[in-house]
């Protein structure tokens, strides 16, 4: 099993030149962290052309060299953590099902002679390769609690994801399975994340049961979507954001809202189940369902394009019941007592006098 921490990769590569010349080789030692990428350069390379470690630095400048001694031997080195990764000018993460990799490019400012310029730009680029399934691990990136689902449409790999919003912005999703009170709106964004911006995406049928799996006949089970339109009166797409996803079929990401609820019996909380097709840009039309007719239109579908989503558990939030301080009651109560005590000594002391008065009458 592969290690991050203090995995360490031994590459001699050519260093790329932004002219035409010879090419001197560059020894580099490159160790990829679990959350850390560093570089190691022989300083004879960058003396081979003319560069000090003042001009060394990552495609943002301010992610500099520094000049370090080990064993006896000088080495330019870069050190950058996983959370700089892109301010320090990392290239776009490269995924693939099994691996994540990130890529940085160590590059120099040209010696200037007075107002010329004669060396080339150094510019070496090196990568560092995780097991993605390792990525939960990784303090960068942070994957949200979804459901993700990979699967090839005409020889092309395709994922698509679903998640949970706190709320209409769709900006902060759940991180954990959420719990949520009656009545209150659940928010759900399914989208094609790889490759971005190129299917068009239609969700079929969204339904929930009280266990997690979709087709299990056991329970309860209520129908959210059906043929691609709301079969719950409570659920809408696109829940009137001024973003342009949201409508079923139109684009890479659908959204759509309805109101919790829970089932009759237990388990009051569910799982909820989408399926979903994927469209070329060429059946693109044929993704949009028609839901103001009746009789929806049949489709013929490519069945290798299809895959179903699952989440959950969704949890009911019980209300807050309150506790009944027995001081209030028995407070009242005792107080009446006493009240009633008083009175009657007050009337006992007053019949006495009055007898006392018609004695001595």
């Amino acid at each position: 099993m592969a290690r991050y921490q203090k995995s360490k990769v031994f590459l001699h590569l050519a260093a790329l030149l932004c002219a035409v010349g010879s090419i001197s080789v560059a020894t580099m030692n490159v160790t990829c962290g679990k959350d850390f990428i560093s570089i190691l350069v022989e300083e004879e390379f960058f003396k081979y052309y003319n560069v000090g470690v003042e001009a060394v630095h990552l495609v943002n400048a301010s992610c500099r060299a520094h000049r370090e001694e080990i064993s006896g031997s000088a080495y330019f080195t870069v050190h950058t953590p996983m959370d700089q990764y892109t301010a320090c000018g990392g290239k776009p993460l490269e995924k693939n099902v099994t691996h994540i990799t990130y890529s940085l490019t160590l590059m120099s400012d040209p010696p200037v002679y007075g107002n010329i310029v004669r060396d080339p730009v150094v510019q070496i680029e090196y990568k560092c390769i995780y097991p993605y399934i390792r990525r939960l691990s990784l303090a960068f990136p942070i994957i949200s609690f979804s459901s993700e689902r990979m699967f090839k449409v005409d020889e092309v790999d395709a994922k698509v994801e679903m998640s949970l919003f706190k709320d209409h912005t769709y900006t902060e999703a759940f991180t954990s399975p959420p719990t949520i009170k009656l009545g209150d709106q659940i928010y759900v964004q399914i989208q094609v994340t790889e490759p971005e911006d190129f299917f068009h995406l239609k969700v079929n049928e969204c339904w929930a049961t009280q266990t997690p799996q979709a087709n299990d006949k056991s329970g309860f089970s209520h129908t959210l979507l059906a043929n691609g339109c709301a079969n719950d009166k409570t659920t809408s797409f696109g829940n009137g954001t001024p973003h342009p996803a949201g409508k079923n079929g139109e684009g890479s990401t659908v959204r759509y809202s309805f109101d919790m609820f829970r089932f009759i019996r237990e388990p009051h909380s569910f799982y909820l189940h989408c399926t979903v097709h994927l469209c070329t840009p060429e059946d693109g039309r044929s993704c949009i369902p028609e839901c103001k007719t009746i009789s929806k239109r049949e489709v013929v579908v490519n069945e290798q394009a299809q895959a179903l989503l699952s989440y959950g558990p969704i949890k009911r939030e019980l209300p807050v019941r309150s506790n009944i301080n027995l001081l209030t009651l028995v407070l009242p109560l005792g107080v009446i007592w006493t009240l009633g005590i008083f009175l009657l000594i007050l009337i006992s002391i007053a019949k006495a006098g009055i007898r006392r008065h018609m004695t001595n009458t």
